[in-house]
């Protein structure tokens, strides 16, 4: 995996809290150009990026980001940042190949939490944080298809943009898991999602979820 971060400690904490969980680092970089350079270089498996890099500190780990994406469609992307930059954010997602993620580094409160979000997207899920959802999608309701869901099942919806389990949405929205089970069946069904593997559209179905406030 590749990390892009300026800031050393957190560079190197991460470097070393990753390979202790098994991830061999073959980059870590601290700027924009170096990010790109080495993302289609190396062609990572997956990459935690952090969006304001040197040399202007604004926006040069997610335009990286994106450019590395448009050459190499699908490359695994997970962001870590302080803030959410919506326009990017929105972009990042707008391929509808899944494998990407947004964490904001003030809520990521566990190693494990962090370490899964990181094999989600490395397989070709989502591992977005509530925070980035809902400024992303303040006026998602009013968009077909989505607008056929009811509010329960965009509460579902949400949580697998989270990259949470059947097992993990019932817990937290007090359902059983069948009941979650019907859910993402009529999920699936209101948004035109052909039957297929399962795990191929849940990343479909939270990419029309995200994708909605493009509109």
């Amino acid at each position: 995996m590749l990390i892009a971060e300026d800031l050393y400690l957190l560079r190197e904490g991460l470097v070393h809290l990753l390979q202790a969980h098994g991830f061999t680092v073959v980059a870590a970089v601290d700027d924009g150009p170096s990010l790109e350079r080495a993302l289609i270089e190396l062609r990572p498996d997956v990459s935690v990026v952090d969006v304001r890099l040197p040399p202007t500190f604004t926006d040069e780990g997610l335009q990286a980001a994106l450019s590395a994406r448009k050459q190499i469609p699908g490359l695994p992307i997970l962001v870590l940042s302080q803030h959410v930059e919506q326009l990017y954010a929105r972009e990042l997602l707008a391929d509808g190949s899944g494998a990407v993620g947004y964490l904001l580094k003030d809520r990521v409160f566990n190693a494990s939490q962090f370490v899964d979000a990181v094999r989600r997207v490395a397989e070709g899920g989502t591992a977005m944080d509530p925070e980035v959802i809902a400024k992303l999608l303040a006026s998602n309701a009013r968009h077909e298809p989505l607008g056929r869901l009811t509010p329960r099942e965009r509460e579902v919806l949400g949580a697998m943009a989270e990259g949470r389990s059947n097992a993990a949405i019932a817990q937290r929205l007090h359902l059983s898991e069948s009941a979650v089970a019907k859910h993402t069946a009529a999920i699936f069904t209101k948004l035109d999602l052909a039957p297929s593997d399962d795990d191929n559209r849940r990343v479909l179905a939270v990419l029309a979820y995200l994708n909605a406030a493009r509109r």
